[in-house]
């Protein structure tokens, strides 16, 4: 799936130019306001609190997880909590090392530097980091051949907060490098619904519980979603309701989005009926999946197969992906013989006809 496709999904997790403009205004700025992830609250609040009593700069942090979950966001609480300065950058930003020399050598004493997409951080700015990170020195070459020299400067201590949606792509020595390591997860049902409500008083847009819970529960858990649909289901209510969104009006500008009441759209559903109708339910590659419904496989495994995971309707094999008996029911589809079985539907060395043969399947 190409990068234009994806951003048109509106329950992409995926950062729009939209979503940048109302950043600032919905972004909560201290640790307290943040709602959800409660676990990794406490931890932060310790570290923080510890950093302080010394009066030291933070250890280093790295946020990870699915996108949309609020890593930014929480960077900037960081910050606001420290009452420094941050500076902001991502890993396809900083194409050669002389890039991150300069940034690190304009940060001032306990300033936090976030590197958005931290794992794709080229070789040799990594090399840069690492004594950067550890030593709180820059190690630059001067000149080339015999005659080169390498000049040690000294940086003030300073703190770099990575976040990243591909935890296994980052280098093993640079993630030792980060003192601090948090897993997002997906946000519980009410906590999106608390989201939705603080998002609609900001917007001044009028909503009833009933309206932010349905539009909290076709989110996927991500609260860069649950406000993306806000916006339009406010669009909705303003043009063909009475401004006010009610649950009748949130679930009719959805249904009209074609987001059903897990949240599911158009790719998920295509992505699902693709393993179940082409591949006989899995298991398949996701090469093969995104070959068959025109879509890069690298964004069927960022942005749909998390939540397809946590809804239980995908399962990940070493022969690759397999629909569950649930993604089956979700979509009113009979359950084969080998699902109820619990058996891939692969074809034996002895059976070519495999278990795809007529008469394997069976209504529920």
């Amino acid at each position: 799936m190409n990068d234009k496709a994806s951003s048109n999904r509106h329950i992409s997790p995926a950062k729009k130019r939209e979503d940048g403009r109302l950043d600032g205004l919905m972004r909560p700025q201290q640790l307290a306001e943040f709602t959800g992830q409660e676990r990794l609250k406490a931890n932060l609040a310790i570290l923080i609190e510890a950093a302080k009593g010394r009066q030291e700069p933070l250890d280093h942090i790295l946020f990870h997880g699915p996108p949309g979950l609020g890593k930014t966001t929480l960077a900037h609480v960081v910050a606001n909590e420290m009452n420094v300065n941050i500076r902001i950058t991502a890993g396809p930003a900083i194409e050669r090392a002389g890039d991150l020399a300069a940034i690190l050598t304009n940060m001032r004493a306990g300033d936090i530097l976030f590197i958005d997409e931290v794992h794709r951080l080229g070789r040799a700015v990594e090399e840069i980091l690492y004594p950067a990170m550890e030593d709180f020195v820059l190690d630059i070459v001067v000149g080339k051949g015999p005659g080169a020299k390498n000049v040690r400067l000294k940086l003030p201590k300073f703190t770099i907060i990575g976040a990243t949606t591909r935890l296994a792509l980052l280098t093993a020595p640079l993630r030792a490098r980060f003192g601090a390591l948090y897993r997002m997860d997906f946000y519980e049902q009410e906590a999106i619904e608390t989201i939705v409500m603080r998002g609609a008083s900001i917007l001044q847009v009028p909503i009833e519980p009933t309206g932010a819970t349905e539009i909290a529960r076709r989110s996927r858990g991500t609260p860069r979603v649950a406000l993306r649909l806000l916006r339009r289901v406010r669009d909705f209510v303003e043009v063909r309701a009475q401004g006010e969104i009610t649950g009748e009006t949130a679930v009719a500008a959805l249904n009209l989005l074609e987001i059903d009441q897990l949240g599911l759209d158009d790719l998920d559903r295509r992505v699902l009926r693709a393993i179940i109708e082409k591949f006989g339910g899995g298991p398949v590659g996701l090469d093969t999946i995104g070959a068959s419904i025109s879509e890069e496989s690298d964004t069927i495994m960022d942005v749909v197969e998390p939540y397809l995971l946590q809804l239980g309707f995908l399962e990940r094999t070493a022969r690759g992906r397999m629909a569950t008996p649930h993604a089956y029911r979700h979509l009113n589809l009979p359950l084969p013989q080998h699902v109820l079985v619990g058996k891939p539907n692969q074809p034996s060395l002895f059976n070519a006809s495999g278990s795809d043969a007529e008469g394997d399947e069976v209504e529920e």
